[in-house]
């Protein structure tokens, strides 16, 4: 971080990144002070906790002065954002917050992991490694991680990781973030369709990682998992040094995975094969950074997931419960074959709610069938209220479940809850899996469980 202290100003302030940003850039000393139309926990408390959440919710063209040094724009502020607007009109240097993490990184070794799944659990294996093997490194991921303060770290560390969302970068640069970042190197998990309503064709979404392939830094060097299709094409296109790699020889356990590398196994806390590919992708990238196999899979024994990616949140001997954030249908369908693989004598009982605009529409739809087939039940939830946001027509009855196949639709979560206690089965051990990245119409986990 720049030893001369500035005023920043944070536009949509209230996001999960941007209000990490926000307690970083404060913490290293910097003024900072931000605007956001809604804001709620944890980056309301951790804000006010902090002494940077705003008086009142709303856009205050008045907050914007001379005396700012920059303002860091969200994703959420629009192009007519009034402070955005005034900032314009005084010429104030404006930067999305993946422009401001390039800008202070710019000459540091920049990692990128990206992918259409597992980049976030793949970001956050590197960065476990790397603080167990002892390096100083900055960092950016798209989720709290166990042991670290916040999602964004910006020092004088030599090397940034940096977790490559797909996902536009602001309203003023509307390109992929991770377009931003020309990493030195990179790792793509896999490439399915998402994001429909930015990338409106399978062709289209599979060129963003194209043109990632591009920014790579001359001489840069990148991984890629050997089983996708998409990439294996691209390996063919790229320019850069590319290293495939596959999942390692593994055998399922009680709380995990016994992982068998070089003649040597290390148990894991994380378990599925799409999890177990990333961790192998991730090791021949640590390899780059000077770690070899036995300390990365050392380190890895002591990795324990993260927050809502197959996250164990109730573990007794009758009964397992997961919270995961699966949404996109590759993500759908590793999380609940992983959990079917895990325990395949266990009545498995799948929860997935369609929350994200893609999910929502009918020609996305299709692409979800089959992927919660190897659930013993399946119920879906979609939420009215949801549609009526969007501005998108309800579904006829029927049509998701039989667009997805062996499952039960729901509008009310109410009706979700006495179909899930009616699946449980005492005679069997049961696993519940929840899938959403709303928060299944406000039902706890708990309150599913049939006392």
């Amino acid at each position: 971080m720049e030893a001369e202290k500035k005023h920043y100003h944070v536009i949509a302030i209230g996001g999960a990144v941007m209000h990490n940003m926000a307690l970083e850039l404060q913490a290293h000393g910097h003024e900072v002070t931000g605007s956001d139309d809604e804001i709620f926990d944890p980056a309301k408390t951790r804000l006010a906790n902090a002494g940077l959440l705003p008086g009142a919710l709303g856009w205050f063209p008045e907050k914007i002065h001379a005396g700012l040094d920059a303002v860091i724009l969200g994703m959420h502020a629009r192009s007519d954002n009034p402070e955005l607007i005034r900032a314009q009109t005084l010429g104030i240097p404006i930067y999305s917050f993946p422009e401001f993490v390039y800008e202070h990184a710019k000459h540091k070794q920049r990692i990128v992991i990206g992918g259409s799944h597992g980049k976030t659990t793949s970001t956050a294996i590197l960065m476990h490694v790397l603080k167990n093997c002892g390096l100083e490194f900055d960092y950016l991921v798209g989720s709290q991680l166990a042991g670290f303060d916040r999602m964004v770290k910006l020092s004088g560390a030599p090397l940034i990781v940096i977790e490559g969302d797909e996902y536009l970068t602001s309203a003023l640069h509307p390109v992929p973030k991770f377009h931003v970042y020309k990493p030195h190197l990179a790792m793509i998990t896999g490439v399915s369709w998402d994001h429909i309503n930015v990338f409106p064709t399978f062709d289209n979404y599979v060129k963003q990682f194209e043109i990632f392939l591009d920014t790579l830094e001359p001489d840069a060097k990148w991984f890629w998992y050997a089983g996708d299709d998409v990439l294996q094409g691209l390996a063919q296109q790229s320019k850069s040094i590319g290293q495939s790699y596959k999942e390692p020889n593994w055998t399922p356990t009680e709380n995990g995975t016994d992982v068998e590398v070089d003649g040597k196994t290390y148990n894991l806390h994380i378990f599925g094969r799409h999890n177990l590919q990333n961790a192998a992708g991730v090791a021949l990238l640590a390899k780059d950074l000077g770690i070899n196999q036995d300390a990365f899979w050392s380190a890895m024994q002591s990795f324990q997931g993260t927050a809502k990616r197959l996250e164990r949140i109730i573990n007794t001997k009758d009964l397992v419960v997961f919270r995961d954030f699966a949404h996109a249908p590759s993500k759908v369908k590793a999380t609940v074959q992983a959990v079917r693989e895990q325990f395949p004598n266990d009545n498995l009982i799948a929860v997935f709610e369609l929350h994200t605009y893609s999910s929502l529409q009918p020609d996305f739809l299709p692409g979800y069938a089959g992927t919660l087939s190897p659930a013993d039940k399946a119920l879906v939830l979609y939420d009215p209220h949801v549609f009526a946001l969007k501005k998108m027509p309800l579904p006829a009855p029927g049509a998701i479940a039989t667009a997805i196949g062996d499952c039960e639709e729901f509008k009310e979560a109410e009706l979700l809850k006495e179909a899930v206690q009616k699946a449980w089965d005492h005679g069997r051990k049961n696993i519940l899996l929840l899938m959403s990245s709303g928060n299944l119409g406000g039902i706890t986990p708990s309150e599913f469980i049939k006392a």
